[in-house]
C-alpha cells in the first residue's frame, strides 16, 4: 500500500512563517511598546534563527532603522528587502517579493502603517494555538 502525501501550498508556509514571526514579536514587545529594543531584537533573532547575533549584527540592524525613520509614513519593497537582508541574509528574493504583495493590501506599491498593522493582526485569533517555537 502506498501514501500520498501533499505538499502545502507557498502561501499556506508563508503564513505560518509570519505568524510565527508575529509570536514571537509579541513576546520579545513585553511592554506592548510596537516596536523591539535592542535587547528584544537579540531575543527575537534567538528565538527565530536559533543564535545569538553579534554586537555588530545588532548595531547594523538598529542602524538601518534609525536612518529609515524619514517620516515618509510606508515602508517601500527596497526597505523590506534591507529589513530581511540584516535578520534573513539567505531568504530568497521571491520570497521578500510575495511578502511585500501580500502585505501591500491596496496594491499601491507601499506598504502604509494601514497595511502593517493588518499584517501583524492577521490571524491573531489563531496564533495562541500555535506551537511556541
Amino acid at each position: 500500500m502506498s501514501a500520498a502525501f501533499e505538499m502545502p501550498e507557498a502561501g499556506d508556509k508563508n503564513r505560518s512563517q509570519r505568524k510565527r514571526w508575529e509570536k514571537v514579536f509579541e513576546a520579545c514587545d513585553e511592554d506592548k511598546k510596537g516596536y523591539l529594543s535592542r535587547e528584544d531584537y537579540k531575543v527575537a533573532v534567538v528565538m527565530l534563527f536559533g543564535y545569538k547575533p553579534s554586537k555588530t549584527e545588532v548595531n547594523s540592524a538598529m542602524a538601518s532603522v534609525k536612518q529609515n525613520q524619514s517620516g515618509k509614513g510606508f515602508l517601500s519593497l527596497e526597505d523590506l528587502r534591507k529589513a530581511f537582508n540584516i535578520v534573513a541574509p539567505k531568504l530568497p528574493e521571491r520570497t521578500i517579493v510575495e511578502v511585500f504583495r501580500e502585505v501591500d493590501q491596496d496594491s499601491d506599491g507601499h506598504i502604509s502603517y494601514r497595511d502593517f498593522e493588518l499584517a501583524m493582526n492577521y490571524g491573531e485569533e489563531n496564533v495562541s494555538a500555535l506551537p511556541f517555537i
